[in-house]
């Protein structure tokens, strides 16, 4: 699960699915997305793509899941990081157990 600007929606989306991600069983380009407020407050020394350092922000951003096997877990996060135009990417991982 991530956050990322809508203009960075889908690009962010097609990284993580050609490094692996959104696949469960015989589907693929699986994801769910919904839109919400991001804030933050970059500190000195940041270099944000929104806004300056040293004011709040709050920004809609879309709230993107995917499943990613644990042996691709790597390479999707660094997919990731490199099509995300954030410096700091937010982004949570959760174990997921078959039953």
């Amino acid at each position: 699960m991530y956050f990322v600007p809508e203009e960075a929606r889908d690009a962010t989306r097609e990284a993580c699915f050609a490094a692996g991600a959104g696949r469960i069983g015989d589907y693929e380009r699986c994801s769910w997305y919904t839109v919400g407020t991001g804030t933050f407050l970059a500190g000195e020394g940041a270099n944000p793509a929104v806004g300056r350092a040293g004011e709040e922000e709050h920004v809609p951003e879309y709230r993107v899941e995917v499943v990613v096997p644990q042996e691709r877990l790597e390479a999707v996060v660094d997919a990731l990081r490199a099509a995300h135009p954030y410096e700091e990417v937010a982004f949570d991982l959760y174990p997921l157990h078959e039953l």
